[in-house]
């Protein structure tokens, strides 16, 4: 088993298909790829048990055959080399010693046989869906950071998949702050809906953006598959059932802020600085065409003040909420004004952009308020 491949395209496929491969693995054999050859093919595949990904990349060989390869000390040594072609040359098989051949020397490592690698689960029943991989990583981007990391609650540390014929929503909450990113441009052969998990979302954010090709979703009720370009990315979703993330959102909002949102995030970050370093406790005054924005930290007599232009609609009103997640929320969005809807000082904001937004994309932030100290 031989082949010829450049090692800068290489090291990329394995840099992207390493990214599955854990710090402690339950199995010895997964600290190795899983090499897949045939006529003019590699496919390369990494995985955790839970996520698998293969990546396929244009190499020169007629031969065909599978090999377990460590991962670790391949990845650092394509590192150091400029781009140029490199030989694999796996032998008869008997002395299992991988040989590569470089402009520079030769390397030997062992490699392994595959029969202990996990196989991929089958994928029986499934459904499918096509989406942009622009609109997907927008979706991920927009949501992810709001999931939850409650091991006893595992069904808020991922992002609820909602996809139907008339659109697909995205949906992430740790209870403090939720996060409904809906599309009507993604349609899909009929309604579905899973719960996927945060590691194999963050995989897909990293390669999703230099990606234009439409991705392919199979899904069933325990895995879920994404297929685009030269990558096949396999998960176990979160089994589990989704809360009523609707119930949670106030339908009557009388008070409405529009404001400038990089004058509303700075001006959080600056006074944020202040606040209590256990709660992150800010207080929004609103009354006419002004905000006031305040915080205090009384165990070490910090306070701070400021002042803010904005279109305030509404009783005049004071709200508490942790800074921290106001940061987060107006930091993932792209807009130049946002508009903060607001029932009662105890009951939820809901924060959405006012422009800036794709034909059919819509972004609803939600974020619980907290107790002002009086």
């Amino acid at each position: 088993m031989r082949f010829i491949v450049s090692s800068g395209t290489l090291l990329k496929q394995l840099q992207t298909a390493g990214s599955v491969i854990g710090g402690s693995n339950a199995l010895p054999i997964l600290e190795n790829f899983l090499f897949k050859l045939s006529p003019n093919h590699l496919a390369i595949t990494a995985s955790d048990i839970e996520t698998t990904m293969t990546c396929g990349v244009s190499v020169e060989t007629d031969a065909e055959g599978e090999a377990c390869v460590p991962a670790r000390i391949l990845i650092d040594t394509l590192k150091t080399f400029p781009d140029q072609p490199l030989t694999f040359d796996f032998g008869d098989g008997s002395a299992q010693q991988l040989e590569i051949v470089s402009e520079y020397g030769r390397y030997e490592v062992p490699f392994f046989p595959t029969e202990e690698y996990p196989k991929l689960p089958d994928l029986e029943g499934t459904s499918s869906s096509e989406i942009p991989s622009g609109v997907l990583a927008s979706a991920i981007q927009k949501t992810l950071f709001a999931a939850g990391n409650d091991e006893l609650r595992p069904v808020m540390s991922g992002v609820y998949f909602q996809l139907d014929p008339d659109g697909a929503t995205f949906v992430a909450t740790d209870a403090h702050k939720l996060v409904r990113y809906k599309r009507s441009d993604v349609q899909s052969s009929g309604s579905a809906h899973f719960i996927m998990p945060k590691k194999p979302l963050n995989i897909l954010k990293g390669v999703l953006g230099s990606s234009e090709d439409m991705v392919h979703m199979s899904y069933n009720d325990k895995n879920c598959t994404f297929s685009f370009g030269s990558i096949d990315l396999n998960c176990r979703l979160i089994d589990g059932t989704y809360p009523n993330y609707e119930a949670v959102i106030p339908k009557e909002n009388p008070n409405n802020l529009k404001v400038r949102r990089e004058s509303l995030l700075h001006s959080i970050k600056r006074v944020s600085i202040f606040s209590n370093k256990t709660t992150h406790q800010i207080r929004l005054k609103l009354a006419g065409s002004e905000v006031h924005i305040q915080a205090e930290d009384v165990d070490f007599s910090n306070k701070a003040f400021e002042r803010l232009s904005g279109d305030y609609e509404g009783s005049d009103m004071e709200i508490g909420f942790n800074s921290r997640f106001l940061i987060e929320m107006m930091s993932n969005l792209e807009s130049d004004d946002v508009q903060l809807e607001l029932s009662a000082p105890n009951r939820a904001g809901l924060l959405s952009p006012q422009d800036g937004l794709e034909m059919g994309e819509e972004v609803l932030m939600l974020v619980m308020p907290v107790m002002i100290n009086s």
